[in-house]
């Protein structure tokens, strides 16, 4: 679950990186608006920035679908859209009029007014996609039906399993939004107390979409409160005739020590307590999210940043909104917003005559700063908070290059130059932060010169394998190499067909190195909690109890099968050696749930190459054994295999050798 949750959060920085930009849209427009400009000028920015901001669930949709697919593949995006408009158009106002037999659409319940941009929605139809395509975009229709085979099943099964999330909606969502509203009611006379638990559940309801509910008690007409509505009209609130100076407005002001200094001072933190290679990744959100709250009130960068992958903070984060909302109303300081509680409102609001001692708020943020900062730091410092750039993995990291496509290419040009360039590359790959290359001789390669260029490490595997670690936007770097490669294999290529061939032709043994395929400890076939296994009924190997959920190739190859349970993957060396790696015992029973995988058929691999994320908490809650077996499956073609077994190893670690008969 920690894991699943980190990805999750990891795959909401896609479509929360654009959401700075929209705000400040957004917030300029409102501030020249403010200065009693209004034009085509300020409507177009406006319109430009509610553009985004108004459809953030679909933005959050999209993205999750793609960022928690196994492979990244766009179809995944496009399920992801297809399972938003299902409950966003089922679940409109006129269909559940029609659903429900309603004869007004004034019956229909005030909850389902919130769907058009619900972030809840937005959340479950990505995790819905993601889910989908991760299960059904390998299946193989019957032969009548193999037009919706695979991909183009995905969004088909998107749309069902939505279809069906919604029916349950239709029912549950406005009971939940009525309890919600009724508790609004309730706590809106506690006084000062009430304006704290509102600012707790504002925030903490946030993920869920629900706080739609508490705010239409408290910012508008639902329980005669109406706070936004009177404060921009300049409406004192009145008790006998007698207005109530410091009413109006309280249940707005204490957002503004929160958004204007308690979360920016949170960011600084967030920041400091990133690990030193990852400060200046971590420093780009983070500033651009600080300011994105600080000068327009939207904190949505900010808060998904951490909302999931550091939950117990946001759940602080929520406390010290509760807590801000609690000083303002018992002092009566008032300031409200027209869109949000950032600097371009507070400003304006300067102005309006019911806005009560509003300067003191700037003094009460800046204790908020201090109390968001401390906290902060000391939560995720003490529990060990996976916020943004502490996040657990290699700690590899991107240098400060590429931001742009030239770089890349420039970048890709020095790299490939230092290894010798065609006459000594033979291959080309990735993971998520190296650079995967084959080439003739490593000792020919100018290691100083790729140090040179900011990358933060090399490493040479053995005479014919090297990495380097560019970082996160490997990727790109990787696709330029590609094309240097590739024109440089073009030049020198004979004009003869029989030039490109699928296969290495191996004549004589070949001994190849066999490695860990994940930490843990290495432990004889023999030893397999499985009868199959353990007597060698497959063929010899070895296995990794794995203390880490990274499954890595324990040999180079090309994969040539993957079982659709995802639980196992077959690999073919180039000198015919046929591997099995088997994830778990028992394990085609879960269905592929528990395995992300990395790879797909026909790819080639490198050994050590990351394969498969496993969720080991699911394999043990499930009652099932987490052996990692590798069996070398085709005896016929092995002449030795020598494995040192009974020992910890480290993922990737080598662990013996195997020589094919030739």
């Amino acid at each position: 679950m920690k894991a699943y949750m980190q990805r999750m959060g990891r795959s909401l920085m896609l479509p929360v990186a654009v959401l700075p930009a929209a705000s400040l849209l957004v917030g300029i427009a409102n501030w020249i608006v403010g200065m009693g400009v209004s034009n085509a000028g300020t409507t177009f920015l406006t319109n430009a920035g509610l553009a985004i901001l108004n459809h953030l669930a679909l933005l959050f949709a999209v993205g999750l679908a793609l960022g928690m697919s196994k492979d990244k593949d766009g179809s995944a995006a496009l399920a992801g859209l297809v399972a938003y408009l299902v409950p966003q158009t089922v679940l409109d106002p006129t269909s559940v009029q029609s659903l429900l037999g309603l004869k007004d659409i004034a019956d229909v319940n005030t909850a389902f007014n919130s769907m058009g941009n619900n972030v809840f929605v937005g959340i479950i139809a990505g995790l819905t996609a993601a889910a989908m395509y991760n299960r059904f975009s390998n299946v193989k229709l019957p032969m009548a039906l193999s037009f919706f085979s695979g991909k183009r099943l995905v969004p088909i099964m998107s749309a069902l399993g939505m279809l069906v999330i919604s029916g349950i909606l239709l029912f549950i969502w406005p009971s939940v939004y009525d309890v919600l509203v009724s508790f609004g009611k309730m706590i809106s006379g506690l006084g000062f107390v009430g304006a704290g638990l509102y600012g707790f559940f504002n925030r903490l309801l946030i993920p869920t979409g629900l706080h739609h509910a508490l705010n239409s008690v408290f910012w508008f007409d639902v329980a005669g409160i109406n706070d936004i509505g009177n404060f921009l009209a300049g409406q004192q609130a009145l008790d006998n005739g007698t207005a109530i100076i410091g009413q109006t407005g309280m249940y707005q002001a204490g957002f503004f020590p929160v958004m204007m200094f308690g979360l920016p001072a949170g960011a600084f933190a967030i920041y400091q307590c990133a690990r030193p290679e990852k400060k200046k990744v971590t420093a780009s959100l983070m500033v651009a999210a600080a300011f994105a709250s600080f000068f327009t009130g939207v904190t949505e960068p900010l808060e998904f940043s951490f909302m999931f992958v550091a939950w117990p903070l946001y759940v602080i984060h929520a406390i010290f909104t509760g807590l801000s909302l609690a000083v303002s109303a018992f002092f009566h300081w008032t300031a409200g917003f027209a869109f949000s509680a950032g600097f371009v409102d507070y400003f304006l609001s300067l102005k309006n005559p019911v806005a009560n001692q509003p300067l003191m708020l700037v003094v009460q943020g800046l204790v908020f700063a201090a109390i968001y900062y401390f906290g902060f730091r000391f939560a995720i410092q003490k529990f060990n908070l996976m916020t943004p750039g502490r996040e657990e993995g290699t700690g590899e990291e991107t240098p400060d290059i590429a931001t742009s496509d030239d770089k890349f290419a420039a970048l890709a040009s020095q790299i490939y130059a230092a290894l010798g360039g065609a006459s000594n590359v033979t291959a080309i790959d990735n993971c998520t932060t190296r650079l995967r290359l084959q080439v003739k001789d490593t000792g020919v390669i100018d290691q100083g010169k790729i140090k040179a260029t900011g990358v933060p490490g090399v490493k040479v595997i053995d005479g014919t394998n090297i990495q380097v670690i560019v970082g996160t936007e490997v990727q790109f770097v990787a696709d330029e190499m590609t094309k240097l490669h590739g024109g440089a294999a073009a030049k020198s290529a004979q004009p003869s067909v029989t030039a490109v061939k699928t296969e290495t032709v191996v004549e004589g043994p070949v001994t190849q190195d066999v490695f860990a395929v994940a930490n843990g400890q290495l432990i004889p076939i023999t030893e397999v909690s499985d009868d199959v296994f353990a007597e060698k009924m497959m063929g010899d190997g070895y296995a990794v109890l794995p203390t880490t959920g990274e499954i890595f190739s324990p040999i180079s190859g090309t994969i040539v099968n993957i079982f659709p349970t995802k639980h196992a993957v077959g690999i073919k060396t180039d000198s015919g050696i046929e591997v099995l790696l088997h994830m778990g015992i028992n394990t085609v029973d879960l269905k592929g749930e528990p395995f992300t995988l990395y790879i797909e058929e026909g790819q080639r691999v490198g050994r050590g190459q990351l394969i498969a994320l496993v969720d080991l908490e699911a394999l043990q809650v499930s009652g099932k054994q987490s052996d990692m077996v590798v069996v070398f499956t085709n005896g016929d073609k092995v002449q030795q295999l020598e494995i040192q077994a009974k020992r910890n190893v480290k993922a990737n670690e080598p662990i013996g050798k195997v020589t094919n008969k030739g």
